[in-house]
This record gives structure tokens, sequence and C-alpha cells, in this order.
């Protein structure tokens, strides 16, 4: 893996693929995660004397859309870099060719949002080498689409002799592999969210690399459905009961701990307020359906937490978007923060989990906030990721 601190860049104009795929309204940024994030990479450029031009995508546009210009974060990204960034309206052609030769040390160009074409997203050849036409050396600092083959990620690589891993890609490479293939033991993956189907492949990958894993959420109907219990009408999906045995039939296999809740909080509506009841979690009612984790399966979940090394964290354990069922994954966050205090390596990553941390603001109380959620989620299924693959070509 070669990053950018193997390299000094002085003088040097350097292509950097940002993620500035951030939320707006009204025009104005309402999280300034992903640009945060991208300030260790540029800093380390700009102080060895060299220029940056920065390349992102904004939302799904169709064409070029006013609404998803990357102007809206040029006040932001000024603001967070201390400096008057440039702007081009721009991405490829003469005027952003001129813009980029133009760039003085220490400056940085921020090129307008590479999906107003829509070769970037076919991985087109040709728009890749308009893009390499910018600078000497590239970067990929964008986590978030390396697990997608476009020409920003994964094509404009090979027109550069010098591409390196940014500081945000370098840190969630090795946070995944912490976990993956040299992580302490006991190994623990936390595994909830609504659909088994989803996280079937995750799971087959993960079997052997880790020491336990427990199953939360919606998707844990589906396994105690499969062994038999009685799940009311809570969701689950008859046609992978099958492939639910065998993954407990392969965990035995792998010496591998499968643990699954015990009792649930069930409501017979699902909303906001709803009058709920504990059940175990095999015996519902035909008239109630799950929607968090009961206080048995909390206390024995905690102390598996508590026991582990090494956690991954991915998919909450209850309805967390509904204040009233969202104890069960307030609880689960808490507890891998006290875990991680005690000397755990934590991990969370994946949508709905790191919307949780940031919920339950615990998200600077473990190890690593993942900022991919289907790249996060393609690594644990064990896939190079294209934006990945390209630099180590």
């Amino acid at each position: 893996m070669r990053t950018i601190d193997d390299f000094n860049f002085k003088e040097k104009k350097v292509l950097i693929r940002v993620d500035f795929n951030v939320p707006l309204e009204n025009g104005r940024v309402t999280d300034t995660t992903r640009i945060k994030s991208a300030v260790p990479t540029i800093s380390k450029i700009i102080k060895d004397g060299g220029a940056c031009i920065l390349m992102s995508h904004l939302g799904r546009p169709n064409g070029f859309e006013d609404q998803f210009s990357l102007i809206q974060i040029k006040s932001e990204l000024d603001k967070i870099l201390k400096i008057e960034t440039k702007f081009c309206t721009d991405c490829v052609g003469p005027m952003a060719e001129e813009m980029s030769q133009q760039l003085l040390v220490g400056e940085v160009l921020l090129l307008e949002n590479l999906r107003f074409y829509s070769e970037e997203t076919k991985g087109d050849e040709d728009f890749s080498k308009k893009l390499s036409q910018h600078a000497s050396c590239y970067v990929n600092d964008a986590f978030g689409t390396a697990h997608r083959a476009h020409a920003s990620t994964a094509v404009v690589a090979k027109y550069f002799e010098n591409k390196f891993f940014g500081k945000l890609l370098e840190k969630e490479v090795l946070a995944l592999k912490k976990v993956m293939s040299n992580g302490a033991s006991p190994i623990l993956a936390v595994l909830g969210g609504a659909k088994i189907s989803s996280k079937i492949p995750i799971i087959e990958n993960i079997i052997d690399k880790v020491d336990d894993i427990i199953i939360g959420g919606g998707m844990s109907f589906t396994f105690i459905k499969a062994l038999g219990g009685k799940i009311g009408s809570s969701i689950h999906e008859d046609s992978m009961t099958e492939k639910a045995l065998s993954i407990l039939e392969l965990a035995e296999q792998k010496n591998t701990k499968i643990h699954l809740p015990v009792d649930v909080v069930c409501a017979k509506e699902f909303k906001e307020g709803a009058e709920s009841k504990i059940f175990a979690i095999d015996s519902i009612s035909d008239e109630y359906e799950g929607l968090d984790s009961g206080p048995k399966s909390l206390e024995k979940f905690k102390k598996i937490i508590m026991s582990s090394k090494t956690i991954l964290w991915n998919g909450p354990v209850g309805v967390f978007e509904l204040e009233s069922f969202s104890k069960g994954t307030k609880e689960i966050g808490k507890a891998i923060a006290e875990s991680t205090k005690s000397g755990a390596f934590s991990l969370v990553g994946g949508g709905d989990s790191v919307a949780a941390v940031k919920k339950f603001k615990l998200e600077n109380e473990v190890s690593y906030v993942s900022t991919g959620g289907g790249a996060m989620l393609e690594s644990l299924e064990g896939k190079i990721l294209p934006g990945i693959g390209a630099l180590k070509k």
C-alpha cells in the first residue's frame, strides 16, 4: 500500500478524489464530517509544497443541475481549510485544465461535480484520460465510492505512475484489516438490521475470522423461525430459513459462537409510543411484532461485548429511529464504547449503525467510524474494491 507519507509532493500538482457527497439544506452543508475527513490529506500535500485539485460527486444529477453544484460547499471548505480555494465550473475540458495548470504551490482548486457527466459512472476511458490531464500525481481519499468502478476511482489511476492512498482511505483499510486479519482475540461481530439476505455474504466471509457473532434486529427473527420459534408478526424472510440453519451449522463447524436474542420488546403497532410488552423471542403472540432487544438479551450481549478485544458493529438491534424502541441499540453502542475504553478496538460501519452512534453521541467513544456504507459492506464481504485495486496495479 503506497500512501501519501511515502512521497514528497514539492512542486507537484495532485489530483485528489475526495468524497464531498454531503447533505445540503437550502444550499448549506448540514454535516461537514466528510469535508473534515479530507483535511489531513490536503494539508500534507500543501505542507510539502504541492497544489491540490479536488474532484468529487454530489448526489445523483441528471446532467448539469444547479442544485447539485459543488459551489455550494466551497464556503464551508474554505472555512475548514482556512484558505480561499478556487472553483471551476467544469471538471474536464480547456477551462478546467487551464485553471489547474495555473495553480500555484499551496493552492487548492475544487472542480465541478463529476456526475454532471454520465461518463463518470460508466467508467469511461476518454473521460478518465481528460481527468488525468490535471496533475502529475493521483490520490484516492474517497472510501465511500471505492466500491464503484467509476472513472475517477477505478479508471483514472492507470494514467498515473505516482498514485497513492490518501490518509482517510488508508485509515479505513487499516481499520478493516484490524478486524478481518490481525485483530486481537476474542474478535466479535455485532450484526443487526432488518434483512438477513443483505448480511449473508458478510456472515459467510467473516465466520472463520471472528470468535463470536451477535445477531440482533429484524434479521434475528428469520433464525428464530428457522429453529421452530413463534415470532408473531415480526419481520422475517421465509425464503432464508434454510440459509439461516446452514449458517448455524457452518458456525458450529468453524467453532464460531452465534448469539441470538432471548427476549424482545414487542408492540401491536409499528409507531412511536405504541404500548409495548416483553416476550421470550421464540414465544411471541400472533398480533405482536418484535421491535427492540429485550433486557435479558441486552444483559447477555453486554457480557460478550465486554469480554471482546476486537469489535465490529454493523446494523442496529432494534428500530432505533423510534424513541420507544431505541434502548437496545443505544445500550449496545454504550457497551461497545465501554469496552473500547477498556482497551478493545471497535469499528462501526454501514449506514444505520453509523447513524446510531451519531444519534447517541458515541462517535468519539469508539475506535473508528467508517465513512463508507456500501464500500464497507463490500469489504466485509471479502470483495476487492475497484478504487483500491486500481491503486495497487
